[in-house]
């Protein structure tokens, strides 16, 4: 992978970048300290599903618990209703408040929090922001010096700015492509972020991407009575698919094209007079899919003149970058996860995990996106049960695991066996609450061969923090809720982007 401009971060060893180990020891008390209701806010975002631009409820939930906890939050930025921003430290876009410039690192923490159609959170970005909000609060109140600290800088000498920033729309437009148009991440030093997967990569594999959208228009005619009139606009639409299928046998590896037709025509007895396919490609490299996207134009340009029609390209939607993993701070980060009990892998070799558009902000700007896994390697995002795994422990997703001298697992699907590590093992950590190391309930109504699943979920009552009305840290949101039933076709969303 290319790698991004160089961090102001010192390297590993640098006698610059070592941290105080009791920095490190109020990290953990902080994320123990809060860990309960960073898991309540995880789950509340999965039990009200919110898609592209629609996540007013999560964005507001986010954004108050920063502030509640004294960030300085501005909600709205980059033109996006349900994105914001929320600072701790001194740096504000690149200089102090004062105006000096401030040496210490502006360091961003990526939270995404839109859900997928009908599959609600089957790509985890409920856990995204979960974590993204867990550490932001946890390194805060550690470098301030805990609950007691002395207010809105960075203690211990360490300096700087933390940067938590939501992104909304990752799945379908690119949230985080209209932050970095909108200089958003100017003045940041680093941008950190995970994503829950089937795999622990240190880094994301992830292509280029882009959404063209291609119109043939041709003249409509009785098909029967006067067909020599007709030009058929359907027929060259179906002769541009026969064409990049030809194109796709020569792709490189990464590169990619899916089509869908979102326009056929009106009747069978009418010559389509227009018709028009949408058409997601993808490319190992941002210079490979720019390419992809020339030899695309000129296919439906050899087919619009061997058939006659006119046709049009356009683009849709902001084009997903291929990412850029600094290998400096993904060590640092795996360094991290390895001490923990999670052991981070290299990808392998010629595998792709799709698009995001953090490959933009990687372009800009040092950044970090590895996968950890909440599922086993033969399961997938994108699909039913996945939604399952990202509602966490107990909840058809995870047990917990921490072997001591076998190769380092976290998360286990339930499997019916207790946990290795189970409640009250001398390791001194607790499993996440609502595991137990059994098998959890099938979920109610369950899912017959060839047709859609129907899974129960729990929403908040009237009152709680998912609808906007703050309530004290130390109520858990899952004592209050009523069931409702939703409705999921197994598979991918056709046309997305993201993912």
């Amino acid at each position: 992978m290319s790698r991004t401009p160089e961090a102001r971060i010192p390297e590993a060893g640098a006698p610059e970048a070592r941290v105080p180990e009791s920095v490190y020891a109020r990290v953990r008390e902080e994320v123990a300290a809060r860990a309960d209701r960073i898991w309540d806010v995880g789950l509340a975002l999965h039990r009200e599903p919110e898609t592209a631009y629609e996540e007013h409820g999560a964005s507001r939930l986010l954004a108050d618990e920063l502030e509640r906890e004294g960030f300085r939050v501005e909600r709205g930025v980059a033109g996006l209703p349900t994105a914001f921003t929320a600072r701790a430290g001194g740096k504000t876009g690149g200089e102090s408040e004062e105006g000096a410039a401030d040496d210490g690192p502006c360091v961003a923490l990526l939270m995404e929090y839109d859900a997928l159609p009908l599959l609600g959170h089957a790509c985890g970005h409920n856990l995204i922001a979960a974590a993204g909000l867990g550490a932001a609060l946890a390194a805060r109140a550690a470098l301030d010096g805990g609950e007691d600290g002395a207010g809105d800088g960075i203690g211990d000498g360490i300096g700087g700015t933390l940067l938590a920033v939501g992104a909304p729309a990752e799945e379908r437009g690119g949230g985080k492509v209209a932050e970095v148009e909108a200089g958003l991440f100017e003045g940041v030093d680093a941008a950190l972020m995970f994503h829950p997967g089937v795999y622990d990569w240190r880094w994301a594999p992830l292509t280029a991407s882009a959404q063209i959208r291609v119109g043939f228009h041709g003249r409509s005619a009785h098909p029967t009575g006067n067909p020599t009139e007709g030009i058929d606009a359907l027929g060259a639409l179906i002769q541009l698919f026969n064409a990049l299928g030809v194109l796709h046998k020569r792709l490189p590896a990464g590169s990619h094209v899916q089509g869908i037709v979102t326009d056929g025509g009106r009747a069978t007895n009418i010559v389509p007079e227009y018709a028009e396919g949408l058409f997601g490609l993808r490319g190992g490299t941002t210079a490979a899919l720019e390419e992809l996207v020339e030899e695309l134009r000129t296919c439906a340009r050899g087919v619009a003149l061997a058939t006659g029609t006119t046709v049009e390209v356009t683009g849709v939607g902001g084009r997903y970058e291929h990412f850029r993993d600094n290998d400096v701070l993904s060590g640092l980060f795996a360094g991290h996860l390895e001490r923990a009990g999670i052991g981070m892998a290299e990808p392998v070799p010629g595998v792709y995990l799709g698009s995001s558009d953090i490959g933009n902000v990687s372009t800009r700007v040092p950044a970090i996106h590895p996968f950890v896994a909440i599922m086993g390697a033969d399961g997938s995002d994108h699909t039913p049960e996945f939604a399952e795994a990202a509602a966490g422990p107990g909840r058809g997703g995870w047990c917990w695991r921490r072997p001591r001298r076998s190769p380092a697992r976290r998360w286990t699907s339930c499997c019916g066996r207790r946990c290795r590590s189970g409640p009250g093992t001398a390791s001194g950590r607790r499993p996440p609450r609502g595991c137990d190391g059994a098998r959890p309930p099938r979920p109610r109504g369950g899912r017959a061969a060839g047709q859609s699943s129907t899974v129960t979920r729990t929403v908040p009552r009237p009152g709680s923090a998912a609808s906007g009305t703050t309530i004290p840290a130390s109520t858990p949101l899952l004592r209050y809720r009523r069931t409702s039933a939703f409705s999921f076709s197994p598979g991918r969303a056709a046309g997305m982007p993201g993912g």
